[in-house]
This record gives C-alpha cells, structure tokens and sequence, in this order.
C-alpha cells in the first residue's frame, strides 16, 4: 500500500508516519511537507527508513497529480496550524491552508482516491452544550482565521465527494498534546509543558481557567487514522476525534502534580477569551474505536524529555 502523508514532518506526522511503518512493514510513505517550520530533525529520523521518501514541495502552489494518480491514500496533514496567530495572518491562511486543500482534493477527485482530512473541533466555537457532528450549520462557529478556512476546506472535500466517485473521511481534531519529535509548543498542552520547563510562569487566558476546551492525544490521533485505515472507514463522514474535554484548571491541576512550584500569569488574547464547548466524539467510538489517551502520562513525558536537558 503506498500513502502520501501531506505535512508529514510535523507534531502529528512525525508520530503517525513511525506508527504506519510498526503497523505495517510493506507500507510505502511518500512525505511531502514545505519545511516552512523547519522540522528537519523529523527528516534525519526518518533517514533510516527505506520505505520513506520525502519530497519538499508547497503544496499551495504545487501540481501533485503524478503523485497522487500512483498511490492509494492521501492523508492531508498540512497546514498553518497556529490558531492564534492567525488573526494576523488570514491571507497567508487562506492562500496557504485553503489553496493546498483544492490542489489535494482535485488531485484525489480526478484520480478516485481515498483521502481523510485532518480539519479542527475549533470550527464549532463556543457552544453552551456539548456538540457533535450533526450540529445546525448556524451552530458553527469558527473564531479565527484558522478555523473560519478549516470549515471552508471542509465544505470543498464535502462538495467534491458527491460530485466525484472518490472517497474519504474528515477528521476533526481536538488540541493535539504529546510528544513527538515534530512537535511544536503553541498548544495549550504542549506551551504549558515548554513554560514549566522553561520556569516561566505558565500564561493563562484571563476567562480560561474553568472553560472547557476538546483535546486530543497524539496517540489517540494516530490510532484513529490507523483505525480508519484498517477498517476502511471511507464513508465520507465526519467525526469528532477527541479523547477528552478539559478545563486548564484540570491541566493545571496535573502540572502541579509534576513541579509543586508551578505559578502561572492571566493574560489578555484577541481571540477565544470567551471560549468554552464540549466535544463528542460517541459517533467516532460507535464505530468501535477506543480513546486511551492519558493527558497526565502524556504531560509528564514530554517534561521529562524537556527535563534531559537541563
């Protein structure tokens, strides 16, 4: 089986890609990603891998038809992924983020290949209930650019899978938190683990500390794509992939548990301060997935990688 991983040097690609490969050997992974992060330290992991070829190439700007007509999957990982920053930037966003998306789809569209899409829970927005993937369109409620061309990108897979005979699924991901070699700290999760490292007092959203917010474990994330790989879940639905909701109270409360000393600061955002929703993900786990994240295992073992060091 040869699948084309976008994005693949990234925080979820990094890790996903080792857990393609240990679950099956014969896979063939072609990795695209545009380095414009800088993740080359996921590039030399994966050197010693024969059935890995990596190719860099910005896909917002990029024909990958020859690609794509020659493989089996596509699992479509690349993007600007900072939320937050993005208020700044909504044209790069949008000329980035939205434009790869029409190259992939097109590309699978033409050639009737499988493609499962990773897009966000942040599309919902704030909400006063717990929400699941059958939510009113009106309930969607994206709050920056990130999010707002996400629902975007949704809308153009959605549209070309009834149009074209290709299949697919939407994946829609809570707040990634874990280690992976790839990783970057502009997640909640993953930015408290990098201040406490850093002995910074951790920066809290002035209205955060007890709103609810959908997470997802890495672990958790690459097992879903795996999952819908083995079963062959191209359904053309979306689902919630989500292994818990918490408040930053809770990942406070787990800090605290690894460095007693911890102190933390409230800070003013343009974005998300009145930010609070629950996320379901019953639909995903009807189909006979098990979340096991542990959002306190995973904290404690990106610190202690940090921890090396010091």
């Amino acid at each position: 089986m040869h699948i084309i991983v976008t994005g693949g040097l990234g925080h979820i690609g990094s890790h996903l890609i080792l857990q393609l490969i240990k679950k099956n050997k014969n896979y063939k992974i072609t990795v695209f990603d545009s380095l414009l992060t800088n993740r080359y330290a996921t590039l030399f992991m994966f050197a010693k891998y024969k059935n890995i070829k990596f190719i860099e190439k910005d896909l917002s700007k990029s024909n990958i038809d020859t690609y794509v007509k020659n493989t089996n999957l596509v699992i479509h990982l690349a993007a600007i992924t900072d939320a937050q920053s993005s208020i700044l930037i909504p044209e790069k966003i949008e000329n980035n983020n939205l434009q790869t998306t029409k190259n992939i789809t097109k590309s699978c569209a033409k050639y009737k290949k499988n493609l499962i899409f990773i897009s966000s829970t942040s599309i919902y927005g704030t909400q006063n209930y717990i929400v699941d993937e059958d939510c009113k369109k009106s309930e969607l409620k994206p709050q920056s650019p990130y999010a707002y061309f996400k629902l975007k990108e949704e809308n153009i897979i959605k549209n070309n899978f009834k149009k074209n005979k290709h299949r697919g699924v939407i994946l829609r991901f809570g707040t990634i938190y874990g280690y992976s070699i790839g990783m970057r700290f502009h997640t909640a999760v993953n930015k408290f683990c990098w201040q406490l490292y850093q002995k910074q007092p951790i920066s809290i959203w002035k209205t955060a500390m007890k709103q609810k917010r959908p997470y997802l474990s890495l672990k958790d994330a690459s097992s879903a794509i795996i999952f819908i790989i083995t079963n062959k879940i191209y359904d053309n639905q979306i689902y919630n992939i989500v292994s818990q909701n918490s408040t930053v109270e809770t990942i406070l409360r787990i800090l605290k548990s690894y460095d007693k000393k911890i102190k933390y600061k409230f800070v003013n955002n343009k974005i998300m301060n009145q930010l609070s929703f629950e996320v379901s993900p019953k639909k995903f786990i009807n189909k006979g997935f098990v979340f096991k994240g542990n959002m306190k295992k995973e904290i404690f073992k990106t610190l202690k990688n940090l921890q090396k060091f010091s």
